[in-house]
């Protein structure tokens, strides 16, 4: 039976760049940067949430093959594809913090149904929900 799922994937243009973005400017922790079998295992996550890890990879072989691979970091440039919806208690605090780091925002805080939402993008133009559930508010 799966009880929980503890990596995501989210396709990155340059590991190294990703790594300073996702730790210096979102301020995760660097939870393992190693080689294996040529394959570079990086990944991030927040620092108050140990069980959830974020897996910054390069589409490449032997992912996939070297025509997707190619197509996946296209999508990822273009800004087409969603990484998912990052919590937090205070939307516009968040905001105002990642915003003076020099995160790129799409969408400054706004009203949703479910609460408050903010939408930004990573170095590699992956876009984000940044939301302040209404339970929790």
């Amino acid at each position: 039976m799966i009880s929980r799922l503890n990596h995501v994937n989210v396709f990155v243009l340059d590991q190294d760049r990703a790594k300073t973005f996702y730790t210096e400017s979102l301020g995760f922790e660097l939870r393992n940067d190693a080689v294996l079998d040529g394959f570079r295992w990086l990944t991030v996550g927040p620092k108050d949430q140990k069980d959830m890890n974020i897996l910054l990879a390069y589409p490449a072989p032997p992912m996939f093959s070297p025509e997707d691979a190619e197509t996946v970091r296209a999508l990822v440039a273009k800004g087409s594809l969603g990484g998912g919806v990052f919590e937090t208690a205070d939307c516009q605090k968040t905001f105002e913090e990642l915003s003076a780091r020099g995160v790129t925002f799409l969408q400054e805080p706004a009203e949703r149904p479910y609460g408050i939402e903010a939408l930004f993008r990573d170095d590699s133009g992956n876009w984000f929900s940044l939301t302040q559930p209404k339970w929790l508010g």
